[in-house]
């Protein structure tokens, strides 16, 4: 999923993607000198975007490092989230939790449906992870496929609902379910990261 940002904000999407950043990792990926950089991270914190922090590796100077601030991840689409928000918290006083917990069964079982039609014929294991990871991206996930020698890892830097996930944890949980569902018996799926638990984004390992 790309988001169209001016020139001028393109870092905000780097820092969403990549978490926080130096200076000069930042010039690269923007491809202009330091100086260019900077300017551009001067007048997003003027704005209120991102924010300038320091951070210490072992001897020397502590390295600045640039991140978002929350009005900065604000500026990446939470779908509808006033009015899910609200119907979620309706849901609960008129029909209670249990019902509330019943329609998000639902609907992950429904994602599993869909998640399972379109991996249809991926035997691989990095390949269906490779897949959901398509899939969760064009559904505004901002998600990305990494394998290291711990295995294979579902990174998920936005949350499209994380505004229902915050009102009702419960959307948390069917998403962990439903992933658990989809790679089945013999592979271990473990929420490494989670984004309402203070972390940058949610990220999963698959073993």
């Amino acid at each position: 999923m790309k988001i169209n940002l001016p020139d001028n904000e393109k870092a905000l999407w780097i820092l969403k993607m990549r978490g926080a950043q130096p200076l000069a990792a930042l010039a690269t990926e923007l491809q202009v000198t330091t100086e260019g950089a900077r300017f551009q991270l001067l007048k997003l914190a003027n704005e209120g975007l991102v924010q300038a922090g320091t951070l210490s590796k072992g001897r020397g100077r502590p390295q600045q490092i640039w991140s978002l601030t929350a009005s900065g991840h604000a500026r990446f689409p939470d779908t509808h989230a006033e009015l899910t928000v609200r119907l979620i918290q309706k849901m609960k006083e008129e029909l209670g939790e249990a019902a509330l917990q019943s329609v998000i069964e639902a609907n992950g079982q429904e994602g599993v449906t869909l998640y399972l039609l379109e991996l249809k014929g991926v035997t691989d294991l990095g390949e269906r992870v490779r897949g959901l990871a398509r899939i969760r991206d064009r559904e505004g996930y901002m998600t990305e496929y990494k394998k290291d020698k711990e295995g294979h890892w579902l990174i998920e830097n936005h949350c499209p609902i994380c505004a229902a996930a915050q009102a009702c944890q419960g959307f948390c949980q069917s998403e962990l379910n439903t992933f658990r569902t989809i790679f089945g018996k013999g592979v271990k799926v473990e929420r490494v990261d989670h984004l309402l638990a203070g972390a940058r984004r949610c990220a999963y390992l698959i073993q």
